[in-house]
């Protein structure tokens, strides 16, 4: 089979793999849509020859790229019990694997394995951008079947991210949250949020990305350059700033700013991975009573909430995608996706 891989200097190839066979506890999923995240442009942008964060497993050679899949089950080797998986069973992937026995592995949370995860899937394992994907059967969680597979592939990492941290923020239809962002990540969070009744203040750099943000449910959209952004949302909230305020770009400046602009009492959540923040600890912080948290994609059982809440709520998380792309238009999808200036990108297989 042909598998896409982050090359270096932003290229990528579609390289020849074998097709997998399931070993004990595994399974192996045909794709149907594998989604393009933020974080890619990390591993796309890393120089040529720099192994290192660029998808390869301690030298084990290429590793094929997507961290978002989604698709069905077509093979189940050996001691996969019929409530683990079964033929045609339509599944996201939980993209980590750990121990499976520590205290996180067995609360869903993978990706915090005290052994850390022994694979994290599109980076240090083969990933989805490719016909066939093999996973321990421990990382599936059911796509309804009111749900495509590109809205599974779009929970299974950047819209599921967004859902877990509004669900940390305990976001409410009394809240205001100012959302600065608006990539896949922080659009999904304006889709949700809206969908949860708050008043949704959207920021990017981008119009075009504005422009969706408003499709999606943002009641305000504002372009931080040229404005100060914390003094925009204290005018629109009677000068007590918002009740939430999330973060998805990892700009130091909207960083801060979500911090500053979030109003006594309140609570800003930090999403954007990467870089960091420069604050007056007691003015900004300690003297508003702030709590400032972190959340970090989120469990297993967060995946299978995030699903059943898109699918009760009839949320239309396909309206994200701009651009549905084939495998073999690979270098043309992450050179558009590169600008930062689109909405969500998928793979169909």
């Amino acid at each position: 089979m042909k598998g896409l891989i982050f090359a270096g200097d932003r290229t990528v190839e579609l390289l020849d793999f074998p097709d997998p066979t399931p070993g004990a506890g595994e399974v192996v999923l045909e794709m149907k849509a594998s989604g393009m995240c933020g974080s890619d442009l990390k591993f796309y942008r890393t120089p040529k020859g720099a192994n290192a964060g660029l998808g390869f497993a301690s030298n084990a050679g290429p590793v094929i790229a997507g961290h978002e899949p989604c698709g069905v089950v077509v093979a189940i080797g050996p001691e996969v019990g019929p409530r683990e998986a079964r033929i045609g069973q339509r599944v996201m992937v939980h993209h980590y694997h750990g121990c499976g026995v520590c205290e996180h592995c067995r609360g869903g949370w993978t990706q915090m394995c005290a052994e850390t995860p022994d694979a994290i899937y599109g980076i240090t394992a083969h990933g989805g951008h490719a016909p066939y994907m093999k996973v321990p059967a421990s990382t599936l969680v059911t796509l309804p079947d009111a749900l495509s597979f590109e809205t599974g592939a779009a929970i299974a990492c950047g819209t599921g991210t967004a859902y877990g941290a509004l669900r940390r923020m305990a976001l409410s239809g009394n809240d205001t949250i100012a959302i600065f962002g608006q990539g896949p990540v922080g659009l999904s969070a304006t889709q949700f949020a809206a969908a949860m009744g708050a008043r949704v203040i959207a920021f990017d750099i981008s119009p075009e990305r504005l422009a969706r943000a408003r499709e999606l449910g943002a009641a305000e959209v504002f372009d931080p350059r040229g404005i100060d952004a914390v003094a925009a949302i204290r005018e629109l909230t009677g000068g007590r700033g918002a009740e939430k305020t999330l973060d998805t770009s990892s700009a130091p400046e909207a960083r801060a700013a979500a911090v500053k602009a979030t109003r006594a009492w309140g609570t800003c959540c930090l999403v954007g991975e990467g870089g960091g923040i420069s604050l007056d600890v007691s003015t900004d912080i300690l003297r508003r009573q702030v709590t400032i948290i972190g959340s970090w994609t989120f469990s297993t059982v967060g995946l299978a909430e995030c699903a059943r809440f898109v699918a009760e709520r009839k949320i239309d998380v396909d309206h994200l995608f701009t651009h549905r792309w084939s495998l073999a238009e690979g270098e043309a999808a992450y050179r558009l996706f590169d600008t930062q200036a689109t909405g969500k990108g998928v793979f169909l297989m």
